[in-house]
């Protein structure tokens, strides 16, 4: 038996017994990205992102509520954030060059030593390089592979997220990488680059991956050679990458699983909650590294 578009039979028994909502006699695995209920291939559209049901195609010809994705997200929205971040990062790297003279002396430019992540720097009060290490680079090559990774895998995951919420992960992630090194690197290593806010994205779009239910091979892949190239390759901050990888997963996690009826404000609590828990393990690190006195180049003990 079928049900006409725009007349659903039964969404809570179909769900219950995971078949298709207009085609009870049907079993399914797969489910409608806009309103979760299980459908048959026959009664899915592809769109931008996932798949809708032909009773939320049929709503939204009639005027009913705007599509959204699995995040809360306007569906059809084109990346915006990805794009400007890439000329942001471009544009550091830039004055880097301009700076010292040379597209890899980057340690003869102010702008590298007064903003990378020295992590004794962080200990003297410099907290703002916690954010701007995640957009200088160590040379054209770490560049173009962090901006095709970003543009690559940053502009799925925010057509799932929107804009506001991936950047919020985006951040998120860079500060979760950051983090990582100024808890457990040395005091005078050199941490720069968007790697962690990067790997923050794998990590996101492996969670939206799994929550909209599609292969996760490939991801999972992408990320595995990711791990082994930040072990095995020398000056790769891999405590970086550990670090953006679990927090722009548990951030997209609050994004994309967060119920419907109460998503904004638990995504925000989440959000929220993810940060404050950075703040703390960053004040307390702070602690017990006590106080010093810092000039861009030099910091010592007081």
């Amino acid at each position: 038996m079928s049900v006409p578009p725009g007349q659903p039979a039964g969404p809570e028994e179909a769900a219950q017994q995971r078949v298709c909502a207009r085609h009870p006699d049907r079993p399914t695995g797969l489910r409608c990205t806009r309103c979760e209920r299980p459908a048959c291939p026959e009664c899915l559209r592809e769109a931008s992102v996932g798949y809708h049901c032909v009773d939320c195609l049929a709503q939204s010809s009639r005027g009913g509520r705007e599509a959204v994705t699995v995040a809360g997200a306007r569906i059809g929205g084109k990346p915006i954030v990805v794009p400007v971040l890439i000329a942001l990062n471009v544009l550091a790297y830039a004055v880097t060059a301009i700076q010292s003279g040379h597209f890899q002396n980057y340690l003869s430019s102010d702008l590298f030593n007064q903003f990378s992540l020295w992590p004794v720097g962080v200990a003297g009060g410099q907290w703002i390089r916690l954010f701007t290490s995640g957009f200088l680079h160590f040379g054209p090559i770490h560049l173009l592979l962090n901006m095709v990774a970003l543009w690559v895998i940053g502009r799925d995951l925010e057509t799932v997220l929107g804009r506001l919420r991936f950047t919020a992960v985006y951040l998120l992630a860079l500060l979760g990488g950051s983090t990582a090194v100024f808890l457990f690197d040395g005091l005078d290593s050199s941490v720069a680059g968007a790697s962690g806010a990067v790997y923050g994205l794998m990590g996101g779009i492996a969670v939206a991956a799994l929550r909209l239910k599609v292969s996760l091979r490939p991801v999972l892949i992408v990320i595995a050679l990711n791990i082994v190239l930040s072990v095995s390759l020398p000056g790769i901050s891999l405590l970086g990458h550990l670090g953006g990888l679990v927090l722009g997963g548990a951030a997209t996690a609050a994004m994309v699983y967060a119920p419907r009826e109460r998503r904004t404000v638990v995504q925000a609590g989440a959000l929220g909650g993810l940060l404050v828990l950075l703040l703390v393990l960053l004040v307390v690190r702070d602690v017990q590294l006590g106080e010093w006195i810092c000039t861009p180049m030099r910091c010592i003990p007081q």
